[in-house]
């Protein structure tokens, strides 16, 4: 069996790890992968784990931040891009086509439906899920308006993303260690006996996560900061001069890292999310980081996330540690659901290609 996965984005992070996760999962249940990247993508992230993939065009609506003339403009592109993608599909000889979030599973469903090849949309913003929803058997995740339905079309499931399947436990001592080895070369404020708060918008740092961590950094004193991510924008690091942010930038050893930390801050979005559950780490979602959408992340792990605006965010982190405990509790039985979704991914997919 052999799918082709459609990948919107970069290849860098967020999505992309959504994508690795998908692929590797996909390849322990028997299902060899190709992949497609835009041709202006890096993909760092799949050269970094071996994998080589192929040129396309895959354009970009904005995702959740989509709105009339970004969808046009998109709009347009689409034609040629699914019928190139249409091309690689009979070159490739693919048994399905695997379209994965915003304009890869756009272009990927699409490309598949003239191809007359069996696919799949994985599925978390609404320009994907009223195209793809029309054409194939898709997966909407968390974000999704659909996984908070519970009334959804047949032909549509909700999962949680996939997981790495080599994960393991994360180290708490060498995450300590290497937090202080980073203190001590860049002059960081580090005091072991505090606790400790990860702030992160994921492999990129919005402004409003900037700002919040430079707000919060000269209101408290109490706490270690760790910041980890890339600035989008350069100007976002004039923001980051206290001392008192530990910033670690972009790192490979997140898993070791959640294992040190108290508590973290977040987007109300994405697979960071999903990660800090499954390993019951209590977290913040901080809400309209990201283009001003907003998720209602704390509605969908209850108990487990809590919810803040910007204005309000230190308040809602002393909330947080005056209930860690059961907030850890309360995250145990999605942390149960999410190990689950691996194997649910797999079985829809090869289901699809079972009809062929």
């Amino acid at each position: 069996m052999k799918a082709l996965v459609a990948i919107t984005g970069r290849g860098l992070g967020g999505d992309a790890v959504n994508a690795l996760n998908t692929i590797k999962t996909l390849e322990k249940h028997g299902i060899n992968c190709e992949i497609a990247l835009d041709k202006s993508a890096p993909g760092l992230l799949f050269e970094k784990n071996g994998y080589s993939w192929h040129k396309v065009k895959i354009p970009q609506a904005g995702g959740h931040a989509a709105n009339k003339i970004t969808t046009i403009k998109a709009g347009f592109k689409i034609v040629s891009a699914v019928l190139k993608m249409k091309k690689l599909i009979k070159k490739l000889d693919v048994d399905i086509v695997v379209g994965i979030i915003g304009g890869g599973a756009i272009v990927g469903c699409l490309g598949a439906k003239i191809a007359r090849v069996p696919a799949v949309g994985i599925l978390n913003t609404p320009l994907d899920t009223k195209i793809c929803v029309k054409l194939n058997r898709c997966i909407v995740l968390p974000e999704d308006e659909l996984f908070r339905k519970e009334v959804i079309p047949e032909n549509v499931e909700k999962s949680f993303y996939a997981n790495n399947p080599n994960y393991s436990k994360g180290d708490k001592n060498k995450a300590l260690n290497l937090i202080k080895e980073n203190a001590a070369e860049n002059n960081f404020i580090f005091d072991e006996n505090k606790k400790t708060i990860l702030f992160s918008s994921g492999s990129s740092l919005f402004e409003l996560m900037v700002k919040a961590v430079a707000k919060f950094s000269e209101e408290n004193d109490d706490y270690n900061i760790v910041l980890i991510g890339i600035p989008l924008e350069k100007e976002y690091n004039n923001l980051l001069t206290s001392k008192k942010i530990i910033n670690l930038k972009y790192i490979n050893w997140v898993n070791d890292l959640y294992e040190y930390v108290d508590l973290a801050v977040l987007t109300d979005d994405g697979l960071m999310v999903q990660e800090v559950v499954r390993c019951n780490l209590p977290a913040i979602s901080l809400t309209r980081v990201k283009y001003g959408r907003y998720h209602n992340i704390e509605g969908i792990y209850k108990g487990a996330i809590v919810e803040a605006d910007f204005d309000e965010l230190g308040g809602k982190i002393k909330e947080a540690f005056n209930n860690l405990d059961s907030m850890k509790k309360n995250s145990k039985k999605y942390s149960r659901e999410i190990s689950k979704s691996n194997d649910k991914i797999s079985r829809i997919i090869k289901e699809e290609i079972e009809k062929k």
